[in-house]
């Protein structure tokens, strides 16, 4: 069987018997698993996430093996924040990204997110424009200027999210509402809009929920253990 070469990015990896190791990758053929041997080896240093690879995968089963792999560009470096908003993003591809299905558009909207992580972007826009481009590519997207009803959003208006149909309106204020005017900048990714940034976070967290399940994100947890004061 001819091997099949393709740009990828780890998502994750562990320790597989004695020398190997079991790697999940980002391709734009879609999330797969793959078996590294000699991962303390050369090939091993570059199975780590953020860093562009070229991967030589064989095998017909669900479980591929790492035929070749070499850098195919500069490494990522993200620390701090940076560093746990890209592990929250593959973290969720992880969660959510049916293995073997081609989303290319999600391989290049990831590339490009974790460049402008390393380049000091603002990250709550970026982690909500990566949030909302993964559930529209998954098929659970929804209109943000039209209601489930196809009326259009009114700025003065309350709305809940109902998963299934989308944005309903409703008469009086009750906990996990939005304002329409904040889903109408969101619309626009307008983050200047005071409340947006803090009003996406929530909806997107809504949204996401469902196709988690109930299992916490380590991610979040440890984003969370980041941003505690010291006690000391």
């Amino acid at each position: 069987m001819l091997a099949l070469s393709q740009p990828a990015y780890v998502l994750h990896s562990r320790a597989y018997r004695e020398s190997s190791a079991l790697v999940d990758l980002l391709t734009p053929q879609g999330r797969l698993r793959a078996v590294l041997r000699g991962a303390r080896g050369k090939a091993g240093t570059l199975a780590r996430p953020f860093i562009p690879i070229e991967v030589e995968l064989r095998g017909r089963g669900e479980l591929k093996n790492i035929g070749r792999l070499e850098a195919a560009g500069i490494p990522n470096l993200l620390m701090g924040e940076a560093l746990y908003s890209g592990l929250y993003l593959n973290e969720l591809l992880i969660r959510l990204l049916p293995a073997q299905d081609p989303y290319p558009a999600i391989f290049e909207h990831y590339a490009l997110t974790v460049l402008a992580l390393t380049q000091g972007r603002a990250l709550e826009p970026l982690l909500r424009a990566f949030e909302w481009r993964l559930l529209d590519e998954l098929g659970y997207g929804f209109a943000l200027d039209h209601d489930c009803h196809g009326q259009p959003v009114t700025a003065g208006r309350l709305y809940r999210l109902q998963v299934d149909s989308g944005l309903e309106p409703v008469e009086q204020f009750q906990p996990g509402v939005f304002q329409g005017g904040d889903l109408l900048a969101m619309a626009k990714a307008d983050w200047t809009a005071p409340g947006a940034l803090s009003a996406a976070k929530r909806l997107m967290r809504q949204a996401l929920a469902p196709h988690l399940g109930g299992r916490p994100l380590v991610s979040r947890e440890l984003f969370m253990t980041l941003k505690e004061p010291s006690r000391d």
